[in-house]
Parts: C-alpha cells; sequence; structure tokens
C-alpha cells in the first residue's frame, strides 16, 4: 500500500486541535511522535504541511493523514484524518471495536493533544540540542 491508495479508503473521522505554534514546531513533534511507530509506513512526507502513514493487517488496511495549515496568527492547525477498511466478517468486529467504542478518537486525541502541548513548549527545537552542562 502506498499514497495511491490512500483516497480509495473509506473515511473513518477527522481529529482538530489548533497548536501554539508554527508548522515547523508542529512538524517535528509529529515526526518524533510517530517515529519508530509500529505498524506505520510512511507514504507522503511533505514536510510542514502533510504526513500520511498507511499499514496493513489481517483485519483492516488503514491510512492515518495529518495535515497541517499555518493559521494567520502564525499558529498551526494540525489534522488527523483516518481511513481504513474492514473486510469480512472479522473486520467488521474489529471495527466496533476500535472505531465503535470511542478508542480509537481517544488515542488521536491523546496524540494530537501531546504534539499540541510539546510544540508550544518548543520542546522540538530543544530536541536537536545537547543538554546543559552540569556544574
Amino acid at each position: 500500500m502506498d499514497a495511491t491508495d490512500i483516497p480509495a479508503l473509506p473515511f473513518v473521522d477527522e481529529q482538530t486541535t489548533l497548536v501554539e505554534a508554527d508548522t515547523d514546531a508542529v512538524w517535528q513533534e509529529l515526526a518524533a511522535l510517530m517515529d519508530g511507530s509500529r505498524g506505520f509506513k510512511v507514504a507522503v512526507s511533505t514536510p510542514g504541511h502533510e504526513l500520511a502513514y498507511v499499514g496493513r493487517h489481517p483485519f483492516s488496511t488503514y491510512a492515518l493523514i495529518f495535515h497541517l495549515d499555518e493559521t494567520d496568527a502564525g499558529h498551526t492547525r494540525l489534522r488527523a484524518e483516518t481511513r481504513a477498511d474492514f473486510p469480512g466478517r472479522a473486520g467488521a468486529l474489529y471495527r466496533r471495536l476500535v472505531i465503535g467504542t470511542g478508542a480509537h478518537a481517544l488515542v488521536i486525541r491523546r496524540m494530537l493533544t501531546k504534539v499540541r502541548r510539546n510544540a508550544a513548549q518548543g520542546r522540538g527545537e530543544l530536541r536537536d540540542k545537547p543538554p546543559p552542562a552540569r556544574r
């Protein structure tokens, strides 16, 4: 599965948050959050604008697409769009367990909250600098 397959996946949901930081800071935090995430591979990476991950397992084929839009105030609107297909009876049960219970939405909201908090605190910039020397 790659970027060309994403539009064919059915829309599941979209979560949005406003981050009090520029798109570069949000991008750094988003990339750090998803770095090493199991079950996902990068399908689209347009720094500061869009980051899309895709994955597949026996019960689902899915995509998680992050859209970054800079606002007039220098903040960033961060949207997490989920698309997924849940084939067969096992897929329908999996969808009910993951999507129907609200567990998926909760996980995505927590991810967005973490990115929003860390980007606003400037942690992305600090991550690349060595810690201060102790005296």
